[in-house]
């Protein structure tokens, strides 16, 4: 016993990187291709059609796309919302706050004339600016804000205002000026002073809201955009994926099958596709399985087949007798030979002799179609010798059909002169001057109605004696064996 060779480690750093670089090559595509595979026979996968393949790669799009989408029109409008809010709340409000300002400043004007001149029209403009900051106030009710900024202390604060002026008009009215004065210099100013002070404290919590928000959107705009990059790269990749994943599937499916039929072009009746799919490629493949076991039969039928009549030859002939004595079914075996046709031979030539074997062949062929059932079979065991295999109750019609075509052709391959004479003059095999008649056919048929066969050879005896038998007769016809075992 030898030991192998040791092989030889390359101390070259490149080489061996290079010899670690092929053997991951190889062991990653064997690792893809399987997980291919096991994703491929995978039954929820395997059972759908090919239109469902599709369909799932389409669906999967289609979530992806609507998640994506779905995704933005959120964000979008929680980037609107907010904007909305620095538009329907942010700017009115500061605008609001401005004119209240402006608003009590005129209050307290025309309350400082009106003390002064004491003029009715003065009071009327009064009440109209008040009128006006109430105004306002609702507008900054309704932004939406209310809870965050001081309203109620400014209006229970203006309502107090107004009913300070009420007070000092009173007084004045009266003449009660020096009284009018103090009020309008303490309770009045104090009021206003507070007022003012709450009011300008309004826009830097507005603008403070409006930074906030501001920031919010900035905010929700760069996480929108990282978020819809990454969910469309993510939709991409999954849809590239399903897309690749059905068409590697047909390519690989068809590719398999493709080099099935290369094997069987080949003559290997024996290599399958070993597909497993449940879709109209495994239909396919079924149906491709089917075929190369018909074309494997036929294949094994037709091998020692006749290249002149392109007829089964002696293995299928015998094959098929054999099978159906398997299976025990009802068998007529139809064995006929021409008779004179060396005559014909001799006479006229091989041509000749091969058109007479051919138009045999067709007339037998197509009575039996005709006349026979479609499980019947047709074989030429050589030179002018055939067999037909049919069933025992369609014997007789396609045996008379066989006599009565073949009767018809037979004269056409003989010249005039040797029809009008109905002879030919040749020699025989021993040489010796002789007539022989014009062509007929003997048929010899053998059952198993009445006797049991267990092989070909038994039946093919019997009807090669009945056949020499029926050979003595100078006309064709058929003999029946019905002899009893």
């Amino acid at each position: 016993m030898s030991w192998p060779a040791k092989q030889s480690i390359p101390k070259n750093g490149t080489a061996a990187k290079q010899m670690h670089h092929g053997e991951r090559e190889q062991m990653i595509i064997p690792f893809k291709r399987s997980v291919l595979a096991r994703l491929f026979d995978w039954k929820p996968f395997s059972r759908l059609t090919i239109a469902g393949k599709i369909l799932v790669g389409y669906a999967v799009l289609v979530v992806l796309t609507v998640t994506v989408v779905s995704y933005v029109l959120i964000s979008l409008s929680n980037i609107n919302r907010l904007s909305r809010s620095i538009v329907s709340v942010n700017i009115p409000g500061d605008t609001a706050a401005g004119r209240l300002v402006e608003a009590l400043l005129a209050q307290n004007t025309y309350e400082k004339k009106y003390l002064i001149l004491g003029r009715q029209e003065l009071s009327h403009l009064y009440w109209e600016r008040a009128k006006e900051f109430g105004t306002n106030l609702e507008k900054l009710k309704r932004v939406g804000q209310a809870g965050d900024l001081p309203l109620e202390a400014i209006e229970r604060l203006h309502a107090r205002y107004g009913d300070l002026y009420l007070e000092m008009t009173g007084y004045v009215r009266r003449g009660r000026i020096a009284a009018a004065e103090e009020l309008s210099n303490g309770d009045m100013s104090n009021v206003v002073e507070r007022l003012l002070e709450l009011i300008r404290s309004i826009p830097p919590k507005l603008r403070a809201s409006r930074d906030e928000q501001m920031r919010m959107i900035d905010s929700a705009t760069r996480s929108t955009l990282r978020t819809t990059i990454l969910l469309c790269t993510l939709s991409t990749v999954f849809s590239i994926f399903a897309s690749l994943l059905v068409t590697l599937y047909i390519a690989s499916s068809l590719r398999k099958l493709k080099n099935a039929a290369a094997h069987v072009a080949e003559g290997d009746f024996e290599y399958g596709s070993q597909l497993h799919a449940e879709d109209e490629i495994g239909d396919l493949d079924r149906a491709f399985d089917r075929m190369r076991a018909r074309l494997k039969k036929l294949e094994e039928m037709y091998r020692d087949a006749s290249p002149l009549t392109r007829l089964p030859g002696g293995i299928a002939i015998e094959q098929n007798i054999q099978g159906r004595l398997d299976r025990r079914e009802p068998i007529a075996l139809c064995v006929m030979d021409i008779d004179n046709f060396k005559s014909v031979n001799d006479r006229y030539g091989y041509a000749r002799g091969n058109e007479v074997i051919i138009e045999t062949a067709r007339i037998i062929d197509l009575a039996t179609k005709q006349h026979g059932t479609p499980t019947d079979f047709v074989g030429h065991i050589g030179g002018d010798d055939f067999v037909a295999i049919t069933s025992p109750e369609r014997v007789q019609f396609v045996c008379d059909a066989i006599i009565a075509q073949f009767d018809g052709k037979a004269p056409q391959y003989y010249s005039g002169e040797d029809r009008r004479n109905g002879y030919i003059s040749g020699k025989s095999r021993l040489g010796v001057e002789m007539n022989f008649p014009l062509m007929t056919i003997s048929i010899a048929v053998v059952t198993n109605q009445q006797r049991r066969f267990s092989n070909p050879l038994e039946m093919s005896a019997v009807a090669i004696e009945l056949k020499e038998y029926a050979k003595t007769f100078p006309r064709s016809l058929y003999v029946v064996d019905k002899r009893r075992s």
